[in-house]
């Protein structure tokens, strides 16, 4: 049930993202979640688009290095304590979070969480079998 995140590897100069969502957008990949994290040197930008065959050919083809993870999404109400509930699962089952990143959903209600683990498959059995919602790829595709 996990979800693929696009990682790709740019060079930390002006345009470069821009560069990136231009891309995606003339080949009609929306983006529906992003996160970037960066060096001196160079940035490693995460995406959950649409449309990851698309995103992944069209980026390629124009020279970008990249890489497709499997991620574990999961709808967090919006309410204090709800994320820390989300993580004290994953904790009480000895599941390391290497990185997380949120965006909101077309609800005020709640918002997804992206999270990169070990292992997806025991994550999610952790995170449902204590009721939270996991989010699948029909999901990002209906934002």
């Amino acid at each position: 049930m996990a979800i693929k995140q696009l990682t790709i590897f740019v060079e930390n100069k002006q345009g470069t993202i821009v560069d990136v969502t231009d891309t995606l957008a003339q080949h009609n990949v929306n983006i529906r979640a992003l996160s970037i994290a960066e060096t001196e040197d160079f940035g490693v930008l995460r995406l959950i688009v649409n449309d990851e065959a698309t995103a992944e050919k069209v980026l390629a083809e124009e020279g970008y290095l990249i890489k497709v993870t499997e991620v574990v999404g999961v709808k967090i109400g919006d309410a204090p304590g709800k994320l820390s509930a989300a993580l004290g699962v994953l904790d009480k089952a000895d599941i390391n979070v290497e990185y997380l990143y949120a965006f909101m959903a077309r609800t005020e209600k709640h918002a997804y969480v992206v999270l990169r683990v070990e292992d997806n498959a025991e994550a999610e059995a952790a995170l449902e079998g204590a009721g939270f919602h996991l989010i699948t790829n029909a999901d990002i595709n209906k934002l």
